[in-house]
């Protein structure tokens, strides 16, 4: 397989930090958070497989998805990074950190836990099948299109960042929206984790947020007991994108050495 697309932010010789975005998400989403962190790590992050610019494969399996960031991590150099997962990409650091526990020094699990979730995504699949992108002259036409599917403007403004202009008009898909639709219900089931882990680990949830209730605190210290959990306010399940700077405070408190 050839590397994911990726992004490198900062110095080569700060410690190593890779960020993996969620379901329909693109390494793009994580640029501001990247380059503010880029002042004390060095920043990696990339596009998942059959997500924004990196390849298409038919197996969209979790087990898939964190050898291609083995891959990643080692094609780069870095021996001992700081992961971080928002959502799909929170449930492929834990994945990663069940495979390769040694190679971990610090798990960043954002919204997410390792537990099979309802289905909510099944309309905006419907719209990347159902809608003719091909024969749309704007954005804003198939920002129109996407409305009969999605009423949210937020969310329709993210999940239209996975089309792009065509040379001949009209716009065509950079997902693939085929493997992730046959791979859906795998995406939000639950993830096998094979072993109990010592190493360090940050759950970061949304108050707003349901997808770590008071309940799944006692499933996340089943394999990670050494892990702490942090709440910010006024935030959904998009923690990182709605409240920024209160994100940015929790990884500096948690990954940065206190100041004397």
């Amino acid at each position: 397989m050839p590397l994911v697309n990726h992004k490198v932010y900062g110095s080569q010789d700060s410690p190593s930090l890779y960020i993996a975005h969620g379901v329909f998400g693109m390494l793009d989403n994580w640029h501001f958070i990247a380059n503010e962190l880029s002042k004390d790590f060095k920043v990696v992050t990339y596009d998942a497989r059959n997500h924004g610019r990196s390849f298409h494969d038919d197996d969209a399996s979790y087990q898939a998805m964190a050898h291609d960031w083995a891959e990643l991590i080692e094609s780069l150099g870095d021996q001992n990074p700081i992961i971080v997962g928002h959502s799909m990409g929170g449930k492929t650091a834990m994945v990663f950190t069940d495979l390769f526990p040694e190679r971990v020094k610090h798990l960043v699990v954002v919204d997410i836990v390792p537990k099979t979730y309802k289905p909510s995504h099944t309309r905006f699949i419907e719209a990347f099948k159902e809608i003719p992108f091909d024969r749309i002259e704007n954005r804003k036409d198939a920002d129109l299109a996407f409305s009969a599917y999605a009423n949210d403007v937020a969310i329709r403004q993210f999940l239209l960042k996975n089309i792009e202009g065509r040379p001949e008009g009209g716009y065509q898909l950079k997902i693939n929206i085929d493997a992730l639709s046959n791979h859906y219900y795998d995406i939000i089931g639950g993830i096998e984790i094979k072993h109990s882990h010592q190493t360090p680990a940050t759950f970061i949830k949304g108050n707003k947020s349901h997808y770590i209730g008071k309940d799944d605190q006692t499933l996340i210290h089943q394999f990670f007991p050494n892990a702490t959990v942090e709440t910010i306010e006024n935030a959904g399940h998009w923690v990182h994108a709605e409240q920024p700077q209160a994100f940015l405070h929790v990884l500096r408190k948690t990954l940065l050495p206190p100041v004397r």
